[in-house]
């Protein structure tokens, strides 16, 4: 359950990259106005709702762990995300940082995110066959 709700949380947060990019007018696409805001807000709340029962098991149950690199890796990570939630929040609410700070927290976060993913749900989906 874990890797499957990781595995949404990274496809929505890829999809907060490419349209933060559009938000940024890096490209253009339609439609104008609030379209890309409100998708990108959306798909922010549900990237991190999906994390949550995610981080509550491997905080509760599973906890810090150094038992091999791709564990340490993982869990110095899994530390790392809120933190780096919490500030790109802040940046979002704030008006007094520099124009560069919001996208570099957002891609901090998303490469945190992409971390995680990658020594957990890519190496689950890796090392097992997937069943549906």
């Amino acid at each position: 359950m874990k890797a499957w709700l990781a595995t949404g949380a990274i496809t929505l947060a890829l999809f907060q990259v490419l349209s933060a990019a559009r938000l940024f007018e890096l490209f253009h696409c339609a439609p104008s106005g609030r379209f890309w805001g409100r998708m990108h807000r959306t798909s922010g709340y549900l990237a991190i709702l999906l994390t949550l029962p995610v981080a509550y098991h491997c905080i509760f149950l599973l906890g810090f762990e150094t038992t091999s690199l791709r564990v340490a890796i993982h869990s110095i990570l899994g530390s790392a995300f809120y933190g780096a939630f919490l500030v790109k929040v802040i940046l979002v609410r704030s008006r007094g940082f520099s124009g560069w700070a919001l996208p570099v927290a957002g891609g901090l976060l998303f490469a945190i995110l992409a971390g995680l993913w990658l020594t957990s749900s890519l190496y689950l989906f890796s090392t097992n066959a997937i069943t549906l």
